[in-house]
C-alpha cells in the first residue's frame, strides 16, 4: 500500500511539472458545428503558433485571430462551409477533428440565415493611444490654423517680417560695396591670393548678372567676355577679360601676381562696374528726375 501511495504520488508530481514546463495545449470551444457556424481554436503556451493562412485549409477558413498575453493563449476564429469531417492542422504531427454539420433548409417553411457576422477583436491599448494621439494632432493644427488666421486678418503677422531689412541699392552701389568690402579685408597681403581673386570675379560675375540678365555666375570667363560684347554697348571690354585672365592664371596656373597686379584687378573691377551700369541702368522717370531738380 505505501509503495501504491509513492507511485500515484510521483505521478501527480510529474503531472505538475509538466504543467509548469508550459506544455502546450491546444483546445477547440466545440469540435461539431453546423455549416457556417463559428468555433474557437485555443493554443496555450506553444513554443511556435500557427497563422490564419496555415489553419486555412482542407476545408477550414481561419476568420480573426488574436493572443491573449497575460495568458500565453491565441485564439483563432475558424468556420467551414463544406459539410463533413475536417482536421486542423497545428503541426505536422498534431491536429484537432472538427465535424460540420450540413444544414437542410427548407425554403418553403424555414427562414434562411445569414453567414454569422465575424467576431470583433477588441482593440489594444497602443491602438487605442495612437488614435488619440492623431486626434490630439489634428486638434492642435486646427487650433494653430485659427490662430494664424486671426494673427493675420488683425494684421500682426505682417509685423513679424517688418524689421527685416530691404536692401534698396542698385546693382552699381552692391558691387562696389563689395568690392570695397574686399579690399579692406586685406586678403592678398595676408597671403589668400586666390580666394581674393576669386571673391573679386564672383562679385563682379553678381554684377554682371543683376544688371544685364546675363547669367555670369554659371559661365566661363570667355563665355561672359562674349555675352557682353554681343549687347553692342559703347564699353571695351579689355577691362574685363584683364580681371578674368589675372585670376584664372591664379586658380588655374597656380601663377603669384605681383603687388600692383592685385591692385589693378581692384581698380579695373571698380572702373568696369561703374562704366557698365552707366550704359544698362533704368532711365530716369519725368517725376524722378524733377525731384532730384527739387533737392
Amino acid at each position: 500500500m505505501k509503495k501504491l501511495t509513492i507511485i500515484i504520488g510521483l505521478m501527480c508530481l510529474m503531472g505538475l511539472m509538466g504543467k509548469a514546463n508550459g506544455q502546450a495545449v491546444a483546445r477547440l470551444s466545440a469540435d461539431t458545428i453546423l455549416l457556417g457556424d463559428q468555433t474557437t481554436l485555443s493554443i496555450q503556451r506553444a513554443h511556435t503558433y500557427p497563422s490564419t493562412d496555415q489553419l486555412s485549409q482542407n476545408g477550414i477558413v481561419a476568420l480573426s485571430q488574436q493572443f491573449d498575453t497575460a495568458k500565453h493563449t491565441q485564439l483563432t476564429t475558424l468556420t467551414s462551409f463544406e459539410p463533413g469531417v475536417h482536421f486542423v492542422k497545428l503541426s505536422p504531427d498534431d491536429s484537432l477533428q472538427l465535424t460540420v454539420l450540413d444544414v437542410d433548409v427548407d425554403t418553403t417553411t424555414a427562414e434562411i440565415r445569414d453567414i454569422a457576422p465575424i467576431e470583433k477583436v477588441p482593440y489594444t491599448f497602443w491602438e487605442i493611444f495612437r488614435w488619440v494621439l492623431l486626434g490630439l494632432a489634428i486638434v492642435a493644427l486646427a487650433l494653430g490654423g485659427w490662430w494664424l488666421w486671426k494673427k493675420w486678418k488683425s494684421g500682426k503677422v505682417s509685423d513679424w517680417f517688418a524689421n527685416t531689412p530691404v536692401d534698396t541699392r542698385t546693382p552699381e552701389e552692391r558691387a562696389l560695396d563689395n568690392l570695397e568690402e574686399l579690399r579692406q579685408r586685406q586678403l592678398w597681403q595676408a597671403g589668400k591670393v586666390k580666394e581674393y581673386h576669386t571673391e573679386l570675379t564672383d562679385a563682379v560675375r553678381t554684377f554682371i548678372e543683376e544688371a544685364t540678365g546675363i547669367h555670369a555666375t554659371e559661365m566661363t570667363s570667355d563665355e561672359t567676355v562674349e555675352e557682353i560684347e554681343n549687347l553692342k554697348l559703347k564699353i571695351e571690354t579689355s577691362l574685363l577679360k584683364e580681371i578674368f585672365t589675372t585670376a584664372d592664371l591664379v586658380k588655374f596656373a597656380k601663377s603669384e601676381p605681383l603687388p600692383h597686379e592685385h591692385d589693378r584687378s581692384m581698380s579695373e573691377a571698380v572702373q568696369f562696374v561703374k562704366e557698365l551700369w552707366q550704359q544698362v541702368k533704368p532711365a530716369e522717370t519725368p517725376a524722378e528726375g524733377k525731384e532730384g531738380e527739387d533737392a
